[in-house]
């Protein structure tokens, strides 16, 4: 038995066997028996520097011993989040963005949203609070990320709606968009949130078409263009940001997870000039919204140290190079029965789609099997398993990951 409640788990099972991670060395982790397994999910898509980073830990240790954390409400500050949100905003779309920080990407969506409807408010259309979200999408697990979630299960129980004038659409139809506009009224539409390759829905890549039609459709529509870059944010698809890549110019761009691999909880919102406008020019103004550890001193001092290795050690550029490796490493799984397709994802990401007919369990079955082969990995949504490896993965390790993959499912 035990006290400990994991998310997203089934308890009546979990409490009796967990698999423990004891430590972790570059790409791979070590349970507590000494085996290895090679962590071809990042743990969860975030660890894109790898295990280990000495680094990272003696920078945080450092300034721990100086401050660990002092809050930044109002007009106090400490000198990482001042620096860390300079660094972030000079590789956004925007040099001239503001960043606001949180705690993690649930943080950064419920903040994205909230000054969404705010800044609607002050600058005069408060009528704009309708929020267009797609099928299959995942933006966290706070009231608003659920309820703009476009997966069903995760929507489910909570007593109704726990958010009001949420549209789902199509994630893959961008005349859906326009429809949904339509019929909302483009005068009360505040923005769409948009995954430019949906993660925990089953990792699918989207056209650059579909992102710039959708972006010109609420853009044209007078909403704001919310980039949701919790996973593909710093490195995982080959930039910084999607936003970049796609040249999108969003409003606001959530990000978390790869802002420090995981070393420390941070996440945020880079927020377009236009958009912090009115609220650092209006006297009396007060975006009234922020968490204890918004900014978080040694967090960011994560972030500054690990933005550094990203540039220094050339991760973008690998994550770039990545996308063609584990695609073809991968492809002959297809030949096994039970793999329907490999699918090719943007930078470091593909999906290994399962053929899983009425048998819904089969993709937590074939993680677990692939987990006693020795890669970790995670069923994901339609039923595929997850491949958002670490950028610092070497090519020989490529091929090794796809061997321990069809190790593991071979079994099934």
């Amino acid at each position: 038995m035990t006290s400990f409640w994991h998310p997203f788990a089934e308890m009546s099972k979990a409490q009796h066997n967990p698999f423990i991670v004891d430590r972790g060395e570059g790409i791979y982790v070590y349970d507590e028996t000494g085996k290895r397994y090679l962590d071809a999910a990042a743990s969860l898509w975030y660890m894109n520097v790898g295990y280990g980073r000495e680094e990272i830990v003696d920078a945080m240790a450092e300034q721990m011993r100086k401050l660990p954390v002092f809050h930044a409400f109002v007009d106090y500050a400490t000198r990482p989040p001042m620096e860390l949100a300079a660094q972030i905003a000079a590789v956004s779309p925007d040099p001239d963005s503001k960043v606001f920080f949180g705690s993690g990407g649930s943080d950064a969506v419920d903040t994205a949203a909230k000054l969404a409807r705010r800044y609607f408010g002050v600058i005069g259309q408060p009528e704009r609070t309708v929020f267009i979200a797609r099928e299959w999408a995942y933006h966290g697990m706070h009231s608003y990320g659920t309820a703009l979630g476009g997966m069903e299960p995760n929507r489910l129980g909570y007593g109704g709606e726990l958010v009001s004038d949420v549209v789902l659409v199509p994630y893959d139809d961008s005349e859906a968009v326009e429809k949904a506009i339509d019929h909302a009224g483009a005068d009360r539409v505040a923005g769409i949130f948009v995954e430019a390759v949906i993660g925990a829905g089953g990792i699918r890549p989207v056209s650059p078409e579909y992102l710039s039609s959708v972006r010109e459709t609420i853009r044209a529509a007078g909403a704001l263009y919310i980039s949701d870059e919790v996973i593909t944010g710093f490195g995982r698809v080959g930039d910084w940001f999607a936003a970049n890549l796609y040249d999108l110019e969003p409003d606001l761009i959530t990000f978390a997870k790869g802002v420090t691999c995981g070393y420390a909880p941070l996440g945020g919102v880079v927020v377009a000039p236009h958009i912090a406008e009115p609220f650092f020019n209006t006297p009396g103004l007060v975006f009234r919204h922020g968490y204890t550890y918004s900014g978080h001193t040694a967090a960011c001092a994560a972030g500054l140290t690990v933005m550094d290795i990203i540039q220094r050690e050339g991760l973008i550029q690998r994550a770039k190079d990545l996308e063609d490796e584990i695609y073809n490493a991968l492809l002959p799984l297809e030949e096994l029965e039970v793999v329907a397709k490999i699918r090719r994802g943007v930078g470091a990401l593909a999906a290994i789609q399962l053929e899983v007919g009425d048998d819904e369990t089969m993709p937590y079955r074939a993680a677990e099997v692939c987990r006693s082969a020795g890669v970790l990995t995670r069923a994901v949504g339609g039923g595929a398993l997850q491949v958002s490896p670490p950028l610092i993965m070497t090519s020989d390790q490529v091929d090794e990951m796809a061997s321990l993959f069809g190790a593991g499912l071979r079994s099934l």
